[in-house]
C-alpha cells in the first residue's frame, strides 16, 4: 500500500486516524497503530513481514542483554550479534546477486544470478532497528521491555516503507504517552496534503514526461539536459513528498518526526546540498559510521578515507549497482575538494555562480543514479556536455519542453523554501483559513489526478 493510492486515502487513513483519535487509552491506541502498521506492510507482500519480525526480535533480545549485563564483553558481543544478523539479512537480499555475479565475472565463471525480490523498506527498517540497539549500547536510548512496542516503533506505517529514518529516542516517550490535539491534527493534515501534492501533481507528471524521452544513445543536447532536470525534480518531489506525508501523518497520530528535506536546490555548495537532502540518512551515516571512524579529528589521509567509506556506503545503500557506488563517491569527491584545494577559490566566487555550479553538478550526478548501467549514464552525459557530438535538439525534446514549460516553472518555484518563508512572517488572522483552503484544494486536485493517472510509483520503494 502506498500513501498516494485511493485505497490508502479513502479507506485506510480515515479509519485508522478516526479509531486512534476516538480511543483515549494509550495501550489501545498503540494496539490500533500496531495492527494498522502490520496490515499496511502486509497489504502487498505479507510473506516479507517475517524478515521484519525476525530482525526486530533479534534486536529486542540483544538490547535486553546489553541493558541487563554489567559485563563489557557480553554487552559488546550482544551488540555485534544484533548488528551482524540485521545487516546479514540486508546484504543477502540486496547484495548477494551483485557480489556473486561480479566475483564470477572476475574469475571467468559463466554464471549469473538474477536479482532477489527485495522486501519493501528493508533498507530503512534495518537502519532504524540498528539505531535502537546501538543507542541502547551507548546508553543514549532507554531499553524497550515490551516487544510489541518495539515492533510498533519499527513498523510504524508513516515511516516504515521509505523513511525518514527515526531514532528510537526521538519517539520513545510518544509510544508511552502522546496527545492528539486539534491543532496538531490540522497541521498534520496540511503537511500531508502538501506532500501528496508534491508526489501526485509534480513528481508523477515529471515522471510521465521523462518516460517519453529517447534512450541515452539517441539523446540530443536538449533531451539530455531535459532528462537530467526532470529526473532531479521527479526524485525530489517523490521523496520529499513522501517525507512530508510521513511527517504529517506522524503529527496526526501524536508523533514528531524530524525534517528530511530542507530546500536542497537553493544550496551554494555540494556540502550544503547534502545537509539539506535526505537528512535522516546523512545523520545516520554521520552518527554511526563517520564519527566512530574518527570523523574529521584525524589526519588528512584518514579523513579522506573516512569520507570515501561514508560516501561509498551512501551510494551502495541505494542499490547493488556500480552506478550507485560511483554516484556516492562522485559527491564525496566534490565535498572533499570543497573543503581542501577549492576552499579559497569557492569563497571568492560569487554566490550565484556557486549556486549554478551546484545545480549542474547535482544534475550530472543524478544521471548516474537514474541510468541502469554506467555506459548508459556516459551516453547521457556525453549528450549534456559534448553538444558537438550529438544533435542539438530532437522532436520529442522540443515538444516536451513546449508542452510542459509551465510544469517546469511551477516545479522550480516549489523547490524554494516557501513554507519556511511563510512561517518566518509569523501568524496572521487569515492564516488558518489559507492553510485549510490549500489543504483541501491540494487533496481534491490530487484525488482527481490519481483517478486518471497510471504512473504512480514511489522511486525510493526500490531501495
Amino acid at each position: 500500500m502506498v500513501f498516494s493510492s485511493l485505497t490508502f486515502l479513502c479507506l485506510f487513513l480515515p479509519v485508522t486516524v478516526l479509531l486512534h483519535t476516538l480511543v483515549k487509552n494509550q495501550t489501545w491506541r498503540n494496539a490500533i497503530l500496531l495492527v494498522a502498521s502490520l496490515l499496511f506492510y502486509a497489504w502487498g507482500e505479507p510473506i516479507w513481514m517475517a524478515a521484519m519480525l525476525f530482525s526486530t526480535g533479534v534486536n529486542y533480545v540483544c538490547a535486553r542483554i546489553i541493558h541487563g549485563s554489567s559485563s563489557p564483553t557480553i554487552r559488546r558481543l550482544a551488540l555485534i550479534l544484533g548488528v551482524v544478523i540485521s545487516l546479514s539479512a540486508l546484504v543477502y537480499f540486496k547484495y548477494t546477486p551483485f557480489l556473486l555475479n561480479n566475483l564470477c565475472a572476475l574469475l571467468g565463471i559463466d554464471f549469473v544470478l538474477a536479482p532477489l525480490q527485495l522486501p519493501i523498506g528493508i533498507s530503512f527498517y534495518t537502519f532504524q532497528i540498528l539505531t535502537y540497539t546501538v543507542d541502547v549500547y551507548r546508553k543514549e536510548a532507554p531499553v524497550q521491555t515490551n516487544p510489541l512496542w518495539l515492533l510498533l516503533y519499527v513498523s510504524l506505517f508513516p515511516q516504515l516503507i521509505a523513511g525518514p529514518i527515526v531514532r528510537y529516542q526521538q519517539v520513545a516517550q510518544a509510544i508511552y504517552s502522546r496527545q492528539v490535539t486539534a491543532k496538531a491534527m490540522g497541521e498534520g493534515f496540511f503537511r500531508f496534503a502538501l506532500g501528496l501534492g508534491k508526489k501526485v501533481l509534480l513528481a508523477n507528471l515529471c515522471g510521465e514526461v521523462l518516460q517519453g524521452l529517447p534512450a541515452p544513445a539517441e539523446m540530443s543536447f536538449l533531451s539530455g539536459w531535459l532528462g537530467a532536470v526532470l529526473f532531479c525534480l521527479q526524485l525530489y518531489f517523490d521523496f520529499a513528498g513522501y517525507s512530508d506525508m510521513a511527517i504529517g501523518l506522524g503529527q496526526m497520530l501524536g508523533f514528531t518526526f524530524l525534517e528530511n528535506f530542507d530546500a536542497p536546490f537553493v544550496s551554494k555548495s555540494i556540502s550544503e546540498f547534502w545537509r539539506r537532502w535526505h537528512i535522516s540518512l546523512g545523520t545516520f551515516f554521520r552518527e554511526y559510521v563517520y564519527i566512530p571512524l574518527g570523523g574529521n579529528r584525524v589526519s588528512r589521509g584518514r579523513w579522506i578515507r573516512n569520507m570515501a567509506v561514508v560516501w561509498g556506503l551512501t551510494g551502495i545503500w541505494h542499490g547493488a549497482n556500480w552506478n550507485y557506488l560511483i554516484w556516492g563517491l562522485y559527491f564525496g569527491l566534490f565535498i572533499v575538494l570543497e573543503r581542501t584545494v577549492l576552499k579559497t577559490t569557492l569563497e571568492r566566487t560569487p554566490a550565484v555562480l556557486r549556486h549554478v555550479l551546484v545545480l549542474v553538478l547535482v544534475a550530472a550526478g543524478f544521471v548516474l543514479f537514474n541510468n541502469e548501467s554506467l555506459p548508459q549514464a556516459v551516453l547521457q552525459l556525453r549528450a549534456m556536455f559534448a553538444p558537438w557530438a550529438v544533435a542539438l535538439k530532437d522532436a520529442y525534446g522540443v515538444y516536451a519542453l513546449k508542452q510542459n514549460g509551465l510544469l517546469l516553472l511551477v516545479a522550480a518555484v516549489c523547490c524554494l523554501p516557501l513554507r519556511k518563508w511563510a512561517e518566518k512572517k509569523g501568524p496572521t488572522p487569515w492564516g488558518p483559513y489559507v492553510k485549510a483552503l490549500i489543504s483541501l484544494g491540494t487533496l481534491g486536485l490530487s484525488l482527481l489526478f490519481l483517478v486518471g493517472q497510471s504512473f504512480n510509483p514511489f522511486l525510493y520503494f526500490r531501495f
